[in-house]
């Protein structure tokens, strides 16, 4: 079969010390310290044949995600944007939902809890924990010390079959008779997205009571799912900041109430009149440019009189930010990480809500065929209209 493969030199940054996971030559935690001059190619790969608790998938939907983007993206050096965990050559493709080719005698639906069948329509978690070490043990699987991701360290979606173990796969039948055929398999691959941005607004940011201001900054997928999330949560007033005028309307149609151009000047004047001077609850800073949008950041939990405000990191950036510690300090603000999607119920959660009506496939712009991927990530490097690319395996 043929499969999208990212291939790049390992060549770590004068003066980078490899970490104590990494593996010399193949594995990196810190990907843009080591890899560099990155490429793709359409190679010819066998068909893997699934062990006892292992599901064949036929790949249906794959979304291109920002990763992606950043993987094939280098500096003036030469070295890859993409920050995290990474292993090449890799088949690309982690944001996907295809259907039960055959599995392996071992292998549950946690749907039906039986044996999966052929046929079956799935998505998965990118995130492949090991259920053995002390941070899966205590119920933090995505930050598991053994953490290996589909797409990114092991081959991924962007080819005509994928192979997983069981535990990770998750059942979208519930999407069939209300979407359809066609349309459940896009909706089925932004399911990963979507649990991305829950991880980091409801479970990380604590989430919102019922009449509560946030604002998203960045209305990338994880940014626009983080609106339709946080409206169906019950948040009153679900502000949008983002340059580019298609997204911010897009962002209104799944969830946004009120959209800001940071272009046009004055970000935190206009969340403080948006929300009559309270400020928010969360922030999510889904840019990629936390050093850019911070000093707004701080204005806005300065000069608002909301407490206890949220700001949560999930875009993934190489970034130092220079931090004023008197305003968090004074008005009990917060700032935590979010990495990932596994756990605390979220895949279920973000399933079942999608399959009550919360309708994520607007964000697909385009949709393309596997041969188109590789000139479609490169188009993503500049072309802030596009907000979802989708590949269609055939």
């Amino acid at each position: 079969m043929k499969a999208v493969t990212l291939f790049a030199d390992w060549k770590p940054r004068p003066g980078f010390q490899l970490g104590a996971k990494d593996i010399e030559g193949k594995l990196t935690y810190l990907g843009s310290k080591v890899w560099c001059n990155p490429r793709i190619e359409m190679v010819e790969k066998e068909v893997p044949v699934p062990g006892p608790t292992e599901v064949l998938i036929e790949v249906k939907a794959c979304g291109i995600c920002g990763s992606d983007v950043h993987m094939l993206q280098s500096d003036e050096q030469g070295y890859i944007f993409y920050p995290g965990l990474t292993a090449f050559p890799c088949t690309l493709g982690h944001e996907f939902s295809g259907v039960v080719a055959e599995a392996g005698p071992e292998a549950f639906n946690k749907r039906t809890g039986k044996r999966f069948l052929p046929g079956e329509a799935v998505c998965a978690e990118e995130m492949m924990w090991c259920a053995q070490c002390r941070p899966c043990a205590d119920g933090l699987p995505n930050h598991c010390e053994r953490l290996q991701e589909i797409g990114f360290s092991i081959d991924g979606a962007y080819a005509r079959y994928i192979r997983m173990d069981a535990r990770y796969l998750w059942s979208i039948e519930a999407f069939r008779p209300i979407y359809g055929e066609e349309k459940m398999f896009l909706l089925g691959s932004l399911v990963e997205p979507s649990s991305v941005a829950y991880n980091a607004v409801i479970v990380r940011g604590g989430g919102v009571l019922p009449g509560e201001s946030v604002l998203i900054m960045g209305s990338g997928p994880v940014g626009i799912a983080a609106c339709a999330e946080l409206r169906r949560a019950g948040a009153a007033k679900v502000i949008i900041s983002e340059p580019s005028r298609s997204r911010r309307e897009m962002a209104l149609a799944l969830g946004a109430t009120h959209a800001i151009d940071p272009a046009a000047g004055d970000v935190p004047g206009a969340v403080l009149d948006i929300t009559e001077g309270m400020g928010v609850k969360i922030i999510l800073e889904a840019t990629g440019l936390p050093s850019v949008v911070w000093p707004d950041i701080e204005k806005i939990i300065w000069e608002g009189r909301q407490l206890n405000a949220t700001v949560v990191l999930v875009a993934r950036a190489d970034d130092r930010i220079i931090m004023n510690g008197e305003v968090f300090q004074v008005r009990r603000a917060n700032v935590v990480g979010a990495q990932g999607h596994s756990g605390h119920g979220i895949f279920p959660n973000v399933i079942n809500s999608m399959a009550d009506g919360m309708d994520m496939t607007p964000l697909i712009t385009k949709k393309i065929t596997l041969e188109e991927t590789a000139e479609h990530i490169k188009l993503l490097q500049t072309n802030r209209e596009q907000v979802k690319i989708t590949v269609l395996p055939r």
